[in-house]
């Protein structure tokens, strides 16, 4: 997908708000012991996390 590749600064952009936001919701699910709200916030935490894995690895598709 060329969209990726010609715009390297919306995607630097949303890698680094995605990984940030998803750490975040990861550590302060973390701190929600015994909550089930705590296991939804990690799991949404998780799914950014991926989110930005897959923007990153989108230009090196084939």
């Amino acid at each position: 997908m060329n969209f990726w590749k010609e715009h390297m600064g919306l995607r630097a952009l949303f890698i680094t708000v995605f990984f940030f936001l998803g750490l975040a919701l990861v550590i302060f699910g973390w701190t929600l012991k015994g909550q089930l709200a705590g296991l939804g916030l990690m799991v949404a935490g998780v799914v950014l996390l991926l989110a930005a894995l897959m923007i990153y690895n989108k230009p090196f598709e084939h």
